[in-house]
C-alpha cells in the first residue's frame, strides 16, 4: 500500500502533538518541541517516537512512544533499554509510555521492568495505556485526532453512529483521510463485514492492504522464517535449509493466524487452531488469515474451513 510509511506512530502523534502529549503524560501546561530522531548507534531498531518537551514543573524532558498492536513479554525490558538510550542520546529525563492497541489476555500489564542480579538491582517504570480501556470521547472532545481510527476498539465505541463519525472526520481533513482503511480494519472487530463495507463504500480488499493487516502477516512470517533459518543451519544441509524455511514460513502464517483469532474473537476461536494447525499448504493459511479479518462470526470461520 503506498501510503502505509505514512501510518505510523510518528505521523499519529504529529496531527496534534500537544493533546497527545498532554494525554500520554497528564501534565496539562505541557509544551511540544520538536520530534526527535529515535536511531540508537548500540542497537538497530529504532524506539517509535521520542518527543522532546517541557512543562514549568518539570523543565525539559523526553517523552518515549511505544506503541504496540499487541502486548508481549518482552516490552518491559524494550521500555527500560530505550528509556536509558534516550537518556544517554539527548542528557534529558525520560517519561516511556507505552500503548497498547489490542487486548488478548485479561493478564494485567506490568508498568515497569524490575531485576535483581548478584545483588544489583535495575529498575524502570513507564506508563502503560490500553487503547480498550480509554473513553472514546476522548478522541473527539480533546480532540485527539491520532485516536480517531482506532475509535472501534476504544471503550464506548463499537456502535455504528460513532464510528460514522470518526470516519467523517477523517474525511473531512486532508492530513486525516489516509487513515481511513486503519479504522475500518478495527471496525470490523465490532461491526459485521457487511455493514463496514456500506459505511466505508468499498470493497473489503482494500482492508487487506492495511497496514495493520500486513503487519500481523509479517510478524508471524519474520518468526517463522527465522525459526526455519536455525534449524536449518543446525542440520548444515543446504536442502534441510530451504525446507526448514519453507515450513518456518507455515509455522509463522499460523502463529499469525492464532493471534488474530484471539484478537478478534477471543480465547474461544482458539479451538479452530487443532484443524488449522494441520494444514500446511502457505496459500491456503494466508487465505484463513485473510477471511478472519472479515468473518463476522467463528461459525464462518468454521465453514472456510
Amino acid at each position: 500500500m503506498n501510503k502505509a510509511a505514512d501510518i505510523s506512530t510518528k505521523k499519529l502523534i504529529s496531527l496534534a502533538p500537544n493533546n497527545w502529549a498532554k494525554w500520554v503524560t497528564g501534565i496539562p501546561d505541557i509544551v511540544i518541541g520538536e520530534i526527535l530522531n529515535t536511531e540508537f548507534q548500540w542497537i538497530s531498531r529504532q524506539s517509535d517516537v521520542v518527543i522532546q518537551a517541557e512543562s514549568p514543573q518539570y523543565g525539559k524532558f523526553l517523552i518515549l512512544n511505544e506503541l504496540q498492536l499487541r502486548y508481549t513479554s518482552e516490552m518491559p525490558r524494550r521500555m527500560r533499554a530505550y528509556a536509558a538510550l534516550a537518556e544517554e542520546k539527548y542528557k534529558l529525563q525520560t517519561y516511556p509510555v507505552l500503548i497498547n492497541i489490542l487486548k488478548i489476555s485479561n493478564s494485567e500489564i506490568p508498568t515497569s521492568f524490575a531485576s535483581n542480579f548478584v545483588g544489583l538491582r535495575a529498575i524502570q517504570d513507564y506508563r502503560v495505556i490500553n487503547l480498550w480501556e480509554v473513553d472514546v470521547n476522548i478522541a473527539f472532545e480533546t480532540p485527539l485526532p491520532s485516536l480517531l481510527p482506532f475509535v472501534p476498539i476504544l471503550k464506548g465505541g463499537e456502535n455504528e453512529s460513532t464510528i460514522r463519525e470518526a470516519l467523517r472526520m477523517l474525511r473531512a481533513d486532508e492530513q486525516l483521510n489516509q487513515l481511513e482503511t486503519v479504522l475500518a480494519f478495527f471496525a470490523t472487530f465490532v461491526l459485521e463485514s457487511t455493514l463496514v463495507q456500506e459505511i466505508m463504500r468499498w470493497d473489503m480488499t482494500v482492508l487487506r492492504e492495511s497496514p495493520w493487516y500486513q503487519e500481523i502477516l509479517r510478524e508471524g512470517q519474520a518468526r517463522g522464517e527465522a525459526e526455519g533459518e536455525a534449524r536449518g543451519e543446525a542440520r548444515g544441509e543446504a536442502r534441510g535449509e530451504a525446507r526448514g524455511e519453507a515450513r518456518g514460513e507455515v509455522r509463522g502464517i499460523i502463529s499469525s493466524i492464532e493471534t488474530s483469532l484471539e484478537a478478534k474473537f477471543g480465547s474461544d476461536a482458539l479451538e479452530l487452531m487443532s484443524q488449522i494447525s494441520q494444514i500446511s499448504d502457505l496459500e491456503q493459511l494466508k487465505e484463513i488469515l485473510r477471511r478472519i479479518v472479515v468473518a463476522n462470526t467463528i461459525q464462518e470461520l468454521r465453514n472456510v474451513l
